[in-house]
C-alpha cells in the first residue's frame, strides 16, 4: 500500500472532477485531502481498493457533498441535487472522467485575472498535489511566500468567480504561455525532483506529457504548444537511464545510448517537426534535446549547436538558470576554462547555488584542477536536497580525492 504515489497520480484528477461536481474549487480541494486521510486510516487494515483513484474521488465527492448539505441546512437553503448529479454507490466503481477535466482545472487555475506566478503555483499544488515547500523549490523562493501567494490565488478565484470551464475558442491563443510554462514545471518537477530519494518521479512526468498531448489535440495549430510536448518526449526517452545501479543520478555520457525509448524519441521528433517556427523558448530547448538524443555516442555531440540554441534561449528569457547550463556547453565546446570564466561572470545569486557549484565542480574535474573540483563537490552537497543527485557527488568527490592522493604520493 502506497498512499504517497496514488496521491501523485489521482490528487489532480480528483480535484477536477469534485470540482465539477460541486462547483467549488476550494471545497474540492479540502474534501480531496479528507479522502486522502480516510484512506491513510483505512487502506492499512483493508488494502488497497482495485481501484484507488476512483475510491478517493468517490470519498471526497461524498465528503464535498456532506459539506454542502450541512451548510445548506445551517442557511435554511435547499440543496439542488441535479447540481451535483449520482454518487457512485460503490467504491470501487469506476468514477465517469469527463475526457479534459483536467484541462479544465489547468485553465481555470491559469485564468488572466490571476498574476503568472500565482497560475502556476496554482496549478501544480492542485492539479500536481505538490506541496508548498516543492513549488517553493521550482520557483526558486521561500516556502512562506508560495503560501501565501496560493491562499491568494484561491480567494481571487472565488471572489471573482472564475469559472471551471477551459476558455472560448477564441481566447484560447492567448491563454497557452500560462497552461504551458504549467506543465513543463510539472515535468522538471518530475525529471528532476527537488527533494527525496527518487531523482525522478514517474507520475510527474507521465502527467505533465499526458497533458502536453491533451494541449496538443485542443490546439493543433499552436507550435509551441507541440515544441513543449517534443521537449518532454524526448527528455522522457532516457528518463530509466537517469539513475545507475548504486541508486545515483548517472550523468549523460555515462547512459547507455541503447536503453533510450526510440518510441519516444520518435514521437519527440515528430512533435519537433510540427513545432518549426515556433518563436517561444520551448523549441531551443527541444533542438538541445533532440541533439543528445540523435547523437550516437557522447564524444558526437553536436556542441555547436547546442550552444547556438542556448544562446537564443538566453535572448528569449535572460533567465540565469539557462546562463548556468550554457557555460557549461560552452566549456565542451570551447575548452573548460571558457566555460569556468562563463560561470564566474554570472551576477552572484544565493538560491542558483544548486545549480552554479555543481557546475563548477565538473568542469573544475575536466580542467584537471583536482583540488579545486574537490571543494566545489562539497559545496555542492551542502546545497542539494535530493538524494540519488548527492549520492553521484560523492561519488565524484570520492573520484577526485583518490586523484589528490595519488598525486600527492607520486
Amino acid at each position: 500500500m502506497d498512499v504517497a504515489r496514488v496521491f501523485r497520480a489521482e490528487h489532480g484528477r480528483a480535484v477536477a472532477a469534485v470540482t465539477r461536481f460541486a462547483g467549488d474549487l476550494t471545497l474540492a480541494e479540502d474534501a480531496v485531502q479528507d479522502a486522502f486521510v480516510d484512506a491513510l486510516r483505512t487502506w492499512p487494515e483493508r488494502g488497497e481498493p482495485a481501484n484507488p483513484g476512483a475510491w478517493i474521488t468517490t470519498v471526497a465527492r461524498r465528503r464535498a457533498l456532506d459539506r454542502i448539505r450541512r451548510e445548506a441546512a445551517r442557511d435554511g437553503k435547499e440543496v439542488a441535487a441535479v447540481r451535483f448529479g449520482d454518487v457512485p454507490g460503490a467504491l470501487d466503481d469506476e468514477v465517469p472522467w469527463v475526457r479534459d477535466d483536467e484541462l479544465r482545472l489547468l485553465f481555470t487555475c491559469c485564468h488572466p485575472a490571476l498574476a503568472p506566478d500565482a497560475q502556476v503555483a496554482l496549478t501544480l499544488r492542485l492539479v500536481c498535489g505538490l506541496t508548498a515547500a516543492e513549488i517553493a523549490r521550482a520557483f526558486l523562493q521561500t516556502e512562506s511566500t508560495v503560501t501565501r501567494r496560493l491562499s491568494r490565488a484561491k480567494a481571487k478565484i472565488r471572489d471573482a468567480g472564475i469559472p471551471f470551464r477551459s476558455p472560448p475558442e477564441h481566447l484560447l491563443p492567448e491563454r497557452v504561455p500560462q497552461v504551458t510554462t504549467c506543465i513543463y514545471l510539472v515535468f522538471t518537477e518530475g525529471y528532476s525532483a527537488t527533494s527525496g530519494d527518487a531523482p525522478v518521479r514517474e507520475d510527474l512526468c507521465a502527467e505533465a506529457i499526458r497533458l502536453g498531448r491533451l494541449l496538443c489535440d485542443l490546439m493543433p495549430d499552436q507550435r509551441e504548444a507541440w515544441a513543449l510536448l517534443a521537449l518532454m518526449l524526448l527528455h522522457d526517452s532516457r528518463r530509466h537511464e537517469r539513475v545507475g545501479a548504486d541508486g545515483a543520478v548517472r550523468p549523460l555520457e555515462e547512459q547507455d545510448r541503447g536503453r533510450w525509448d526510440g518510441n519516444r524519441i520518435r514521437d519527440g521528433l515528430d512533435a519537433l517537426d510540427r513545432a518549426g517556427g515556433s518563436a517561444g523558448p520551448y523549441l531551443p530547448q527541444a533542438v538541445i534535446a533532440a541533439v543528445h538524443a540523435c547523437a550516437p555516442t557522447w564524444h558526437a555531440t553536436d556542441w555547436v549547436t547546442i550552444v547556438g540554441a542556448y544562446d537564443r534561449l538566453l535572448e528569449l528569457s535572460g533567465s540565469p538558470v539557462v546562463a548556468v547550463n550554457r557555460a557549461v556547453a560552452l566549456g565542451f565546446r570551447d575548452g573548460w576554462e571558457a566555460g569556468l570564466a562563463a560561470l564566474e561572470a554570472l551576477p552572484e545569486d544565493p538560491r542558483l547555488r544548486r545549480l552554479i557549484e555543481p557546475a563548477r565542480a565538473d568542469l573544475l574535474r575536466r580542467a584537471g584542477r583536482r583540488a579545486d573540483a574537490a571543494d566545489a563537490y562539497r559545496a555542492a552537497l551542502k546545497t542539494t536536497g535530493n538524494e540519488a543527485t548527492a549520492r553521484f557527488l560523492r561519488r565524484r568527490l570520492e573520484e577526485v580525492d583518490r586523484s589528490n592522493i595519488r598525486a600527492a604520493g607520486s
